[in-house]
């Protein structure tokens, strides 16, 4: 491709709406521009680098043995409400009706699609296991989108749906992708991990995110210095120490009840009693699913509101408003507490290790000292109900846990009998009996996977893209365009290139050396060759890759197998 015939819009000024590197960098080098908010046209050169990603995807996914089909984005309502997800949802559905007032929503994602596909063409355990899959464009209303293309409301997506004749059979589909997912972002270029994650609105039992580690990443992933365990913040174990068990409790004192004017918060309580916050307990009111709850954290620590929400298999839960904390507690919020609470209470582990701690009393600006478990107020349930902090260590081997940051690019999901029940997606057995079908689901942000690995590779100068994903492998310069060797030299180089099948971009731009060598840089192309009155003369070019410091020489007349070559290398240095 010649730059003069191409579409390359760049900014030399970062945009003022663009808050994260990514976002920064497509905008600048005519990736992508905006159409409203959290949607966006993609140039000719982001469009580039989203087709490289599709075509390594597709690729790994024909491999795994999963079949490509083109599923609808408008959806019936009917569908989702058969699921059981047409409310439950919530607002980032986005709905509409129909010149004849049927409802429908455009697709967020298409388990209920896939699914009522299936349960009409399956009918047989000898159709099972398959695996269909489709990179499409989805919709979910965001209500804050931001960082360009990484949380947008319109995006690219590869979805693929396994279907099987039990849970083993599901498990092996699970491993399947789950490998064919290390492959894809293997071969993108990216340093990735997998971790434990909460299945969230698709529902399911097991999920794994792929997580591309950056510094910039909106997730907090943690993971082991010892073993392979690592998860997300939400989904991370934390296990239950020596401080969670009975022995070598102090004797119980009396309670003592204290009064704590205008003390609400725990800094506040911790400099009021001269105590530490792991000598509280805070008492959070929850409203589950129309149902009051109270979950008791110890003062140091955070609670987890996804553990508790899978814990009671709410549809939706959160923290109760002053009105409901005041009549299930007698009292405003900053003074709720176990004793004398009528509601279910669920603590954390550690809570079970704490003797003589201070926790509120239920009325306003009182706090009671020596508070004990089982002698003043009874635990319906022990559980994991916090967030894993520093100091915590792995759930698994006890190693050293670490804390990084992430951004998902893939989510993969261990689904069950979730959609087929609801949906009756059944198959006959061997003894013709009726069997729900077991089913997992399998997401890639497409687009999002450019973005991330424009976040983990760039620097100061602009982007460094991954090769295999980079929209051209090498730009090629001309720099003296009145020089007619040198252009003739160049234009020999560039159709050897293309005869390697190298994709190629010659800047046959009339402009200064310095405006080149700035725009390479912003557009991140892996290898930089330059063709020069200088180097001419010696019968050599100059080749530097992007991160390289310097330029090398090589021989004019081999030229395009010695770039092929650098080209070769790049990819087998990505994988």
């Amino acid at each position: 491709m010649r730059y003069s015939k191409y579409f390359i819009p760049t900014y030399k000024e970062i945009p003022a709406e663009a808050e994260i590197i990514s976002h920064q960098l497509m905008l600048r080098a005519g990736m992508i521009r905006k159409l409203t908010s959290g949607i966006y046209t993609f140039l000719p050169l982001g469009l580039k680098a989203v087709r490289k990603v599709e075509n390594i995807v597709r690729e790994e996914m024909n491999r795994s043995g999963a079949i490509e089909v083109l599923m609808p984005a408008v959806q019936p309502a009917e569908l989702w409400q058969e699921s059981g997800r047409w409310d439950f949802y919530g607002k980032e559905l986005l709905r509409l009706k129909d010149r004849h007032n049927h409802d429908a929503c455009i697709g967020p994602t298409h388990e209920e699609v896939i699914t009522d596909l299936v349960r009409r063409e399956i009918h047989s355990y000898k159709q099972l296991p398959i695996n269909f899959y489709q990179i499409q464009t989805k919709f979910r209303d965001e209500i804050r989108p931001r960082f360009g293309v990484m949380r947008c409301r319109e995006f690219i997506m590869k979805d693929a749906y396994s279907f099987d004749v039990d849970e083993a059979g599901a498990d092996k589909s699970y491993e399947i992708m789950y490998d064919a997912y290390t492959r894809i972002f293997r071969r993108c270029g990216l340093h990735f991990r997998a971790v434990e994650a909460d299945s969230g609105s698709i529902g399911g039992s097991f999920s794994h995110e792929f997580m591309v580690l950056a510094n910039t990443g909106e997730d907090e992933i943690v993971n082991c210095a010892a073993c392979t365990y690592a998860a997300n913040l939400e989904k991370a174990e934390v296990r239950a120490r020596a401080d969670g068990k009975d022995h070598g409790k102090p004797s119980p004192k009396p309670l003592e009840e204290v009064e704590t004017p205008d003390v609400r918060t725990i800094d506040e309580l911790t400099s009021f009693l001269s105590t530490g916050p792991d000598q509280i307990v805070k008492t959070l009111i929850f409203n589950s699913d129309g149902n009051v709850v109270a979950a008791l954290i110890r003062g140091d620590h955070e609670v987890n509101e996804v553990k508790l929400k899978n814990l009671l298999s709410a549809d939706q839960i959160e923290l109760a408003d002053p009105h409901l904390v005041e009549e299930v507690t007698g009292a405003p919020m900053g003074f709720a507490g176990p004793v004398g609470l009528r509601a279910k209470i669920i603590a954390d582990h550690a809570i079970q290790g704490m003797a003589n701690f201070i926790a509120g009393g239920n009325r306003v600006d009182l706090h009671l000292r020596n508070v004990n478990v089982d002698r003043d107020f009874t635990v319906d349930q022990f559980a994991d109900l916090r967030m894993i902090a520093r100091g915590d260590t792995c759930p698994r081997c006890r190693g050293e846990i670490l804390f990084g940051r992430g951004i998902e690019v893939g989510h993969v999901f261990k689904l069950g009998t979730k959609y087929s029940k609801a949906m009756r997606a059944v198959y006959l057995d061997e003894k013709g009996e009726e069997k729900l079908i077991f089913m997992g689901c399998y997401g890639i942000g497409v687009a999002r996977t450019v973005a991330a690995a424009i976040e983990q590779n760039h620097d100061e100068d602009g982007m460094i893209f991954p090769i295999p994903i980079a929209p051209f492998e090498v730009v090629l310069f001309p720099l003296q365009m009145y020089q007619s060797d040198v252009v003739a030299a160049a234009e020999r180089i560039y159709k050897g290139l293309l005869d390697q099948k190298i994709d190629v971009l010659l800047d046959d731009r009339d402009v200064r050396p310095g405006v080149k060598f700035k725009d390479a840089d912003l557009l991140g192309t892996p290898l930089r060759v330059t063709v020069s009155e200088k180097t001419l003369k010696q019968g050599k070019l100059e080749i530097k890759g992007r991160s390289e410091k310097t330029a090398s020489l090589i021989p004019l007349a081999s030229a395009p197998a010695a770039i092929a070559q650098r080209v070769k290398e790049l990819y087998g240095s990505a994988e």
